[in-house]
């Protein structure tokens, strides 16, 4: 039976030996997946090389897709790196000043903030599992009222449902991660958090203006903003492909509406 579907893996520190590769390659895999979100260079570089190796080895090609992490908000470092718990009712202070956080102060790694939310709007941490309100703003700092509470770690992932965020889709570490992907020739390069057909033409500029001029890798548009639906028409007509990012999608609109999104995108997605 033909398999028109293509499988894509995400490599990680578990999964990143030679051997590990191997497997994946030898069990159907055809695409890799380095989250820029996380590792290093030389770890990447180590990954990369190992799947050219083993495509010549198995006589099999095998692409490589890098993520990159996009204007992701994430929550700083706490005291002695421990985590804290969040109890309904508490008052919090989210703020953008580089701080260490405590069970009172929690340091938002993005300098706007303050600025893009307002009273009244929720923000959610650790992909939805902790929910605050907040109550009022005061220059860097956003208090607010704990909703739904919970253990909060260091550097998770926090979402603004509702909110426009002024940050580029770019950021400096994407331009830089670009820069090292073009390098070692990706296939693909994902860009998170698209909102607009805007966010892929900077990417493709950002490719064009580089030092490596001629690498044309496929640019893949992750969908997890109500932005990128509204907009999804003018998306697929300037990217090569799209990724129906579930995960930070069921935490910005409501989860029980990601498989009807998820259809209309597959089927708009068929039909540009």
């Amino acid at each position: 039976m033909t398999r028109n579907a293509k499988i894509i893996a995400t490599v990680g520190p578990a999964s990143s030996s030679r051997d590990q590769l191997k497997h994946l390659l030898q069990a159907g895999v055809d695409v890799i997946r380095l989250n820029f979100s996380h590792g290093n260079y030389d770890d990447h570089a180590k990954v990369i090389d190992e799947i050219r190796s083993l495509s010549k080895e198995e006589k099999r090609s095998l692409a490589i897709l890098q993520d990159l992490q996009g204007p992701k908000l994430r929550t700083g470092m706490f005291e002695d790196g421990e985590a804290i718990f969040l109890s309904p009712g508490e008052q919090i202070i989210l703020t953008g000043r580089d701080v260490i956080g405590t069970k009172d102060t929690i340091q938002v790694k993005y300098d706007s903030f303050a600025q893009d939310v307002n009273e009244g709007d929720r923000i959610l941490l650790d992909d939805g599992r902790i929910e605050l309100s907040v109550t009022s703003i005061n220059g860097n700092d956003v208090a607010t009222k704990v909703v739904f509470g919970g253990k909060l770690g260091n550097k998770k992932g926090i979402n603004l449902p509702g909110v426009n965020l002024s940050a580029p889709s770019l950021t400096k570490k994407d331009l830089q991660d670009i820069e090292f992907g073009l390098e070692h020739d990706v296939d693909a390069i994902a860009l998170s958090f698209v909102r607009s057909a805007e966010d892929i033409v900077s990417l493709r500029e950002a490719i064009s203006s580089s030092a490596h001029d001629g690498v044309t890798p496929l640019l893949i548009a992750k969908l997890e903003k109500p932005d990128a639906i509204d907009n999804l028409d003018q998306i697929l007509a300037v990217c090569d492909g799209v990724m129906v990012a579930r995960g930070d999608l069921g935490v910005e609109v409501a989860p029980e509406r990601v498989p009807s999104i998820q259809k209309h995108i597959i089927q708009h997605a068929n039909a540009a």
